[in-house]
């Protein structure tokens, strides 16, 4: 099995998307960590991908703003608020490339319980924030629902000059679609499409957070630190891998 290229383009194109979001004010931390560390949290049917022998660990905090389902308009209030999610990358007999949530915060219950339903994704009920300052933003999340409650942290960084993607970027950007263990214990698989991401340096000012370790992964050192001010998302329908 040979993983499909690494893109800046989509290699899935979504005409009629189940959902469509603009995923604003992104900072994207990330981990280096053994794959088999990570192998036995992937669903079945996948494996880490895989970069220079390493895989990658990510904490996601940013803003969802109007969430579309089946092309109906945006809510008022419903389809905007903060979300953080826990991250791995992995690859399916085919070579697909595609993201791995351990979780996700958000501060919305209602879609919280729709994307637990509709797609299987481990989605958490969360106190969540996002402030900017002249040149900075902090995100600061809590969990509510269903627990450990509190968890979370805040993460705080300097937004940077843009700059093209290299190889490394392109790894934990660049991902074309999603997993989850979906409903009867089978593996899903969903397209994602966007435009490519304007992405930015960034510097860590603070990073206080046990998401990850309540997800049940164990990071070292200091984290890659990229920013983007956001892309609009297309999400397609979930198609079950063979057994």
């Amino acid at each position: 099995m040979t993983p499909e290229p690494l893109s800046e383009t989509p290699l899935h194109r979504v005409a009629r998307p189940v959902f469509r979001q603009f995923w604003r004010d992104l900072t994207m931390l990330h981990w280096p960590v053994d794959p088999q560390d990570v192998a036995p949290l992937l669903p079945a049917g996948t494996t880490p991908d895989v970069l220079d022998g390493r895989t990658w660990v990510g904490l996601v905090p940013f803003v969802m703003e109007g969430v579309r389902i089946l092309g109906t308009p945006p809510l008022p209030w419903l389809s905007a608020f903060p979300e953080t999610n826990v991250r791995l990358y992995a690859v399916d007999a085919t070579g697909r490339r595609g993201v791995v949530f351990r979780s996700l915060e958000a501060a919305r219950l209602l879609p919280v319980l729709a994307a637990r339903l509709s797609y299987a994704l481990p989605y958490e009920w969360a106190r969540m924030s996002v402030r900017h300052g002249p040149d900075a933003v902090a995100y600061e999340t809590a969990r509510r629902w269903p627990g450990p409650r509190g968890a979370g942290g805040v993460v705080r960084v300097r937004t940077g000059e843009r700059f093209a993607a290299d190889e490394l970027s392109l790894f934990l950007t660049a991902r074309w679609g999603l997993y989850s263990r979906f409903h009867g214990g089978r593996t899903a698989w969903a397209p994602v499409d966007h435009d490519p991401w304007p992405l930015h340096r960034a510097e860590l000012l603070d990073l206080r957070d046990d998401l990850v370790e309540v997800a049940g992964l164990r990071v070292e050192g200091p984290p890659h630190v990229l920013w983007s001010p956001g892309v609009d998302v297309r999400i397609g329908r979930p198609v079950l891998l063979p057994r």
